[in-house]
């Protein structure tokens, strides 16, 4: 098995995510980038960009699926939670790509959305707040 792998899956440590689609009902868009880290089954994010000021997640990587909580602070002042369920998918140049249906806990909506991730000299400092 290689470090790229776990045991029930593509790994998503130590990579990082750009938005590339969302539906209109979602606060992430395409300045909004996540920095993944993972251990065994246990994933967690920090993610920040565009309308989001600062976001967390938290959930498990489940063979070719990650099932996570989320909660930000738009750049607005709103708070926000939801439950996201993403399918992953390798790309042909070894990049990952997640493919999400996430719903709001904290208000009314629901939609899919796409992440993929973003190629090692086009990562930001994972700057922002805090």
């Amino acid at each position: 098995m290689n470090e790229d792998e776990t045991h029930s899956g593509l790994s998503v440590d130590g990579r990082v995510f750009k938005s590339v689609s969302n539906d209109a009902d979602g606060d992430v868009g395409g300045e909004t980038y996540f920095w993944f880290e993972q251990t065994d089954d246990l994933i967690h994010a920090r993610y920040h960009g565009g309308s989001v000021r600062l976001g967390h997640l938290v959930g498990h990587h489940l063979g070719d699926t990650l099932d996570f909580r989320y909660t930000h602070v738009t750049v607005d002042g709103d708070t926000a939670t939801g439950h996201s369920v993403d399918r992953i998918e390798r790309l042909d140049d070894g990049r990952l790509r997640l493919h999400e249906e996430w719903e709001w806990d904290s208000k009314p909506g629901s939609g899919s959305s796409v992440l993929e991730e973003v190629p090692e000299q086009q990562i930001p400092p994972i700057e922002g707040p805090l």
